[in-house]
């Protein structure tokens, strides 16, 4: 009944929205549904030159990229974009979260097919759990994107990371397409994967795709400590996870296309913990259980005026047992249910051949249950609306965007959080500056923050309920060059840009280690510098080779007034990080080389010599081949990464595997 209620009004809410819609001249392009090209070299041209001229910095892995990466999700491909750190506690099962720009993971917005994927327990999205083998593209914005149909929660973050899952795609003669995939290798992964694209009519598709990964997660690591040194295994790394997506997709007109999907996740693993005090083996373990529902309608009315509506339910259910935790009531077994309702309207105009008008609004409610002792029960209900305005000429392009925010929460024991009613604003410019010139220059300034999460402000004996939002503000100046011909493709950004976090959300020590306590106290400043190179050479109709290149420089200091570590960078951030990929393809073979540097960095505010973690590099190898079988085609891969068996902590005490191996196996019909 309360669901039903809570329905009614969000779908109340989206028809007066929709009724008060203004009717005028509607984008042409990119706002309503992508038309499917069959020719590949001319969906890579479209897609470097929507980059190219994109006022927000952009970076993009899709199509064939991806599979020649060595990545078996997307935490591993976005290590190769610049300005992010990854932080990984370890082997195939360790939890993965993303950290881009000095900002915090809570600042990263993360979006599969165009709905945010949310977490408002703890705001942070393990990334580990989206597998590649259902990914047709990861692009990474700095800011925001810029494409008018977006909802308003795009506009929300300070930076955004974008899923696109993989679509239907048929030959004329054909109804059904299925692909294959078996992967196995060290630490004993076991990796099958299926998906299948089936046409139900002229007008609608599906598409079934299912994984399963299991692995022991031991592998050898070296282990230092004052006295000896030693070789070590991990234990209760282990992971066992399935995922099921299924889709519908309808284009019945030129004018209409809809989707809806649902994603089931549901993991058992074990948390190896810290390597300290010669302790090599902890107990602890977690369950995840992820379910949501969510779809999308697009219409273009006439020629003057389009809409979109999208909508999701979410269902997550988080189990933690800590088996050295015993109470009068037995083990620690923490149980947490999340649930999350969202609708979403965007209206888009043109009211001139250069201007055009989009206003999003969305509607989300979170609410959060646990079996802990005293809980809050906090429910946190969002109304976001963002007014954007597109200005595009031949050689300028300048987005204005202000994003209305109003938050209110209500908890069943304690104080709730006050109200929220804030105003961000943004500005995005990008020039060519010379006609007929291969060279556009960007910038933008953004202003936006993060609102505490449900732990920082509710956990037992930990939360802080009288907690500000994390406040930001970004500068960016930038430049992107692309020249192309029949036979090569170059391509380069680069940005330099300042970042100021304002009322950071801190953890302290009370009275015990037990007993933490949340303050607004922290100040950061970030200085960076990101530049990315790709240059693609095609010898013949045979051979090929693609080369990519990044780098980025951040100092990201603690500014806080009287802080003991004013000026020190701040954990886990390195000065100087980058990576270098090759790609070369001859007929059916394919031999792809990458290399990923982390400099040095500190594991704690004081930048002193016990926290200081030595810089790590990794160099990894991987070559396929792909021949005829039963008029079908035949892929065998052999992976060998970090290959020079380098020892290295991305978090400090969590040691990564060394050297390992991984085979695949992929048939399509």
């Amino acid at each position: 009944m309360k669901f039903s209620k809570l329905l009614y009004k969000y779908i109340l809410i989206t028809c007066v929205t929709c009724s008060s819609s203004v009717s005028v001249y509607a984008q042409e392009q990119d706002s309503v549904a992508a038309t499917s090209l069959k020719e590949v070299v001319l969906k890579y041209n479209i897609t470097q030159h929507k980059k190219h001229v994109s006022p927000a910095p952009v970076q993009t892995l899709d199509g064939e990229t991806l599979t020649r990466l060595n990545s078996l999700n997307v935490a591993d491909a976005i290590r190769f974009f610049s300005g992010v750190q990854l932080k990984d506690y370890g082997g195939v099962g360790g939890i993965k979260t993303v950290n881009i720009r000095s900002m915090g993971s809570q600042h990263t917005g993360v979006f599969y097919d165009g709905v945010k994927l949310g977490n408002a327990q703890n705001g942070q999205v393990d990334l580990g759990k989206y597998s590649l083998s259902n990914m047709e593209q990861v692009s990474l914005y700095q800011g925001q994107r810029t494409d008018l149909d977006q909802s308003a929660n795009a506009y929300a973050s300070a930076n955004s990371i974008y899923l696109k899952s993989k679509t239907p795609d048929f030959n004329a003669d054909k109804k059904y397409e299925a692909d294959v995939t078996f992967k196995t290798g060290s630490f004993g992964l076991v990796n099958p994967s299926l998906a299948l694209d089936y046409k139900l009519s002229d007008n609608i598709a599906a598409r079934v795709s299912a994984e399963m990964v299991s692995a022991d997660g031991e592998y050898k690591f070296r282990y230092t400590n004052g006295n000896y040194d030693t070789t070590a295994v991990r234990k209760n790394a282990d992971i066992k996870s399935y995922r099921v997506e299924t889709a519908l997709y309808g284009k019945p007109s030129e004018r209409t296309s809809w989707h809806v999907k649902y994603y089931h996740f549901d993991s058992e693993r074990g948390l190896p913990g810290a390597i300290v005090a010669n302790r090599f083996s902890r107990p602890q373990r977690l369950w995840d259980q992820n379910n949501f529902i969510q779809g999308e309608f697009k219409h273009q009315v006439n020629d003057s005026y389009f809409f979109v509506i999208r909508g999701k339910y979410a269902d997550d259910h988080t189990r933690y047992v800590d088996p050295e935790i015993v109470s009068l009531d037995g083990i620690l077994d923490n149980r947490y249910n999340q649930k999350k309702y969202y609708t979403s309207i965007v209206n888009t105009i043109k009211l001139k051949p250069f201007w055009e008008v989009s206003l999003a609004s969305d509607f989300e409610e979170n609410t959060l249950d646990a079996n802990l002792y005293r809980f809050a029960y906090p429910k946190r209900f969002s109304m976001l609306n963002a007014l954007a305005n597109n200005f595009h000429f031949k050689r300028l392009n300048v987005q204005l965007s202000v994003l209305s925010t109003t938050v209110n929460e209500t908890v069943e024991a304690y104080d709730s959080a006050d109200d929220l009613q804030e105003f961000t604003p943004s500005v995005f410019v990008n020039v060519q500056p010379f006609q007929n010139s291969d060279l556009r220059l960007r910038a933008f300034y953004k202003n936006i923050f993060r609102m505490p999460t449900f732990n920082d402000l509710y956990y037992t004996f930990i939360g802080n309920t009288f907690l500000n939002p994390e406040y930001s503000e970004q500068i960016d100046f930038g430049l992107s060059y692309q020249h192309s011909n029949q036979s090569t493709f170059f391509e380069v950004q680069a940005d330099v840009y300042k970042v100021w976090i304002t009322d950071k959300i801190v953890a302290v020590p009370g009275a015990n280690l037990f007993r933490w306590t949340m303050l607004n106290l922290g100040k950061v400043e970030t200085t960076g510098v990101e530049v990315g190179l790709k240059s693609t050479v095609k010898f013949s109709q045979e051979i090929d080779v693609t080369g990519m290149v990044n780098y980025a420089y951040q100092k990201a200091i603690d500014v806080t007034p009287g802080s003991n570590t004013y000026g020190d960078q701040i954990p886990y951030l390195p000065l100087h990080s980058g990576s270098a990929t090759v790609m070369g393809a001859y007929k059916a073979l394919q031999l792809n080389y990458s290399f990923i540097y982390t400099g040095e960095r500190y594991s704690q505010t004081a930048n002193i010599t016990s926290n200081y973690l030595q810089p790590w590099y990794t160099h990894d190898l991987s070559a396929n081949y792909t021949f005829q079988c039963f008029k079908n085609p035949l892929k065998l891969g052999l992976e060998v990464n970090n290959v020079f068996d380098q020892q290295y902590d991305v978090v400090k005490n969590f040691p990564m595997p060394g050297r390992s191996y991984r085979f695949t196996l992929n048939y399509k019909l």
